[in-house]
């Protein structure tokens, strides 16, 4: 029988007459006694507005803002991200997100409602009960990383395939050793699907290899604003079978087998997640989406694999100056990790999958110049997040190894079934303990000399391409070394984002400033073939100080996600020079 596909209401929180009539001006801060769920409401003498206490950034608790003097406006415990609740608006950083409101109500009694207006989901749209599966007909094997080489009957599916070479520039490297079957297995797959365009997702090092057996490969991709593929004919690999698919609709591959690629909440400018469903049996892959399609997932799927690790990103590691004292980041990286399992805990018991797999999570920082940064970016451990898991439900969990399959039949029969989870033969190498640096240093290290660079006016040539501008932020930019040095005969130079103009000295006008040290290979890599920022910043290769202690999301959103996708024009460039 079809289920219903209606929208739906869902009352999140009932106040009494008497606790409605007891609401202040101003903040209001509430809790579902029975759910455990938090709130915020705002009353302004009868207009009132509400939302969940929850950052659409990255799902920290609002509490009081102490330096907000006008008693509109919230903090994250997490990032420090302040709400207007009088506008549900980020005001720090601005521009940012806007916070989903809920409905505010009051019944025939003077009691009041908040209500949660839920769209149908889309995977509920022509529901398949699930049918028997015999054992080893649905077999989930782990390779690296966030690649998952799935069997599903006579199909096979990878995810995410980085299985060679380095990710976000020269910053991450794969922790684990691969199969050494690897590229036989991604030749032997059916399909193929790539989350996202970050690099330790969309690994053109592995394509390549992929694209030189079999460049008509299907992959598929989610219809993401920033397209998953934009940098393709730029790259040089060659692959000839890209599939752009909408969001929240089956994707038939055979009787049996379906897919739906959702968006994230958070960026669905660039991330993506995946349900894949084999005779009604639902996997579920979050990748790394901050809060994958709106926080509405299925309940009770067969499999759920998220990422857990944390890390992902130059703050605070990458930072110095003000507050950022090394005592300072070891607590904050600290208290992250542990809020992020708990999340991630937290996230599972809602959803009680049947299994749950922590992956994407299985990078490491080994290049010797980046020593300070492997020895900062303390990561989270996956079975402490198992364990948890286990500790507050029945959720049966797995630590992969390159190479362990899970039965997924076996182990939704019985649990403990030996043979539900195959581990790598004895004596297979687990962790990588060496890795090819030098043929990627040397693509790097070629645009060091480039003639672009041998031209000043690459600066304003480059950051007119870039199109970012009409914002109040002053940033100075400074070519180094490996040690973050002055690079002997680099660029040191000022780029003034309000007029877009490049003084010798900084404005006298009241201006907020960032220094921006970045390693000089990667910089210059980066701006000769228009690449993202995120190379640079998740790929550790700067450093950083800002006065005052502001995040820019209009800034460092557009340099990571918003560049133009075809790259500068340096043929022109060095005509008009010429």
């Amino acid at each position: 029988m079809e289920q219903s596909i209606e929208q739906t209401t869902e009352v999140l929180l009932c106040l009494s007459p008497g606790e409605a009539a007891d609401l202040k001006e101003g903040i209001n801060f509430l809790r579902n006694k029975k759910t455990g769920k938090d709130f915020i409401l705002y009353k302004s003498k009868n207009r009132m507005r509400a939302c969940k206490n929850v950052c659409k950034h990255q799902g920290g608790l609002f509490i009081k803002d102490i330096e907000d003097l006008d008693g509109r406006s919230v903090r994250c415990t997490k990032h420090n991200w302040r709400l207007d609740v009088s506008t549900m608006k980020n005001v720090n950083p601005p521009g940012s997100f806007c916070q989903d409101e809920l409905v505010v109500e009051m019944d025939e009694d003077n009691g009041l409602l908040l209500l949660e207006l839920n769209p149908p989901n889309p995977w509920d749209s022509e529901p398949r009960s699930p049918e028997h599966l015999a054992f080893g007909e649905v077999q989930i094997t782990y390779l690296t990383h966030a690649c998952m080489d799935l069997k599903l009957g006579d199909k096979r599916m990878v995810f995410d395939p980085w299985l060679t070479g380095p990710a976000f520039a020269r910053g991450w490297w794969l922790l684990h050793e691969p199969p050494s079957d690897w590229l036989e297995r991604l030749c032997q797959a059916d399909l193929i699907y790539i989350s996202h365009m970050h690099s330790d997702h969309l690994s053109y090092p592995t394509l390549k290899e992929l694209a030189g057996r079999r460049p008509d490969i299907p992959i598929y991709v989610g219809n993401t604003e920033r397209p998953v593929f934009w940098n393709l004919n730029q790259s040089g690999v060659q692959l000839t079978n890209i599939n752009i698919v909408p969001f929240g609709i089956w994707q038939q591959v055979d009787k049996n087998l379906r897919f739906m690629i959702l968006m994230d909440g958070v960026h669905p400018e660039m991330d993506t997640c995946i349900i894949v469903e084999y005779k009604g049996h639902k996997i579920l892959n979050t990748v790394d989406c901050t809060r994958p399609n709106g926080g509405r997932l299925p309940e009770k799927v067969a499999l759920m694999m998220s990422d857990f690790a944390g890390g992902a990103s130059g703050f605070p590691m990458t930072f110095s100056g003000g507050k950022f004292t090394e005592e300072w980041k070891a607590q904050f990286i600290k208290a992250e990790r542990k809020k992020l399992l708990n999340y991630k805990a937290r996230l599972v018991k809602d959803l009680q999958p049947r299994i749950y797999c922590p992956f994407a999570g299985y990078f490491v920082e080994s290049h010797p110049s980046d020593k300070y940064i492997k020895e900062t970016n303390i990561k989270n451990d996956p079975n402490e997040l198992n364990n948890l898991i286990k500790k507050n439900s029945d959720v049966v969990t797995w630590t992969p190894r390159p190479g362990a399959t899970l039965d997924l039949s076996r182990m939704l029969k019985d649990p403990t079934d030996s043979k539900g989870i195959i581990e790598p033969p004895e004596g297979t190498k687990i962790y990588k303990d060496s890795w090819d640096f030098e043929p990627y240093l040397n693509i790097l290290n070629a645009a060091v000399g480039d003639e672009i660079f041998l031209h000043s006016s690459w600066i304003k040539e480059y950051f007119t391409w870039a199109g970012f501008k009409d914002y109040n932020l002053v940033v100075r930019m400074i070519e180094t070394d490996e040690d973050f040095s002055p690079f002997p005969g680099g660029y040191d130079y000022l780029v003034d984002f309000l007029d877009l103009s490049f003084p010798k000295e900084r404005p006298s006008r009241e201006h907020p400033y960032e220094e921006i040290r970045s390693r000089v290979d990667v910089i210059r890599h980066v701006v000769k073939n228009g690449l993202l920022w995120d190379n640079l910043y998740i790929g550790f290769q700067t450093r950083l100080q800002r006065s005052p202690d502001i995040y820019h999301h209009l800034f460092w959103n557009h340099f990571q996600i918003k560049l133009p996708l075809t790259p500068p024009n340096w043929r022109s460039f060095l005509m008009h020079c010429g």
